[in-house]
């Protein structure tokens, strides 16, 4: 049984929400590690390790693309996109942006740009594929 393509775009808008929050587990741990601040808990980013302010950087930038995609998945939805290269283009975006943290986090940034770039290409293509969508179905009208 496979997935209907709307339910793959709304599976992967849910599963890119929850990666926006992995990172910031990582930053939790070095927070509890280095003593946690409750006071002041944005003061203490100078004293985390070098790791978990690159796991803060990640946390952000996923809040950042995590608006682009979920517009781009939702036009897909709404325009009823049902191609392969819909699902591949959505389920890209996760899996690269899984990536993109865990390489921003090990400090690879060679790889973590690759896959800056992938979920960048993913959500651009949810995009297009919509607007031609839209574009000819006014065509038909």
């Amino acid at each position: 049984m496979t997935l209907p393509v709307s339910a793959i775009l709304l599976d992967c808008i849910a599963a890119a929400a929850v990666l926006i929050y992995l990172p910031f587990l990582v930053v939790g741990y070095a927070r509890a590690q280095v003593g946690y601040d409750t006071a002041a808990p944005r003061a203490m980013f100078e004293k985390l390790p070098a790791y978990a302010q690159r796991a803060t950087w990640a946390h952000q930038n996923s809040f950042e693309t995590f608006m682009v995609f979920a517009a781009a998945a939702l036009m897909a939805y709404v325009t009823n996109q049902d191609s392969s290269v819909a699902a591949i283009a959505a389920i890209a975006f996760v899996v690269a942006r899984l990536l993109y943290s865990v390489f921003y986090i090990l400090n690879v940034p060679i790889a973590r740009s690759l896959m800056f770039g992938i979920g960048s290409l993913s959500s651009g293509t949810l995009i297009v594929l919509s607007l031609l969508s839209a574009n000819s179905s006014l065509g038909n009208g």
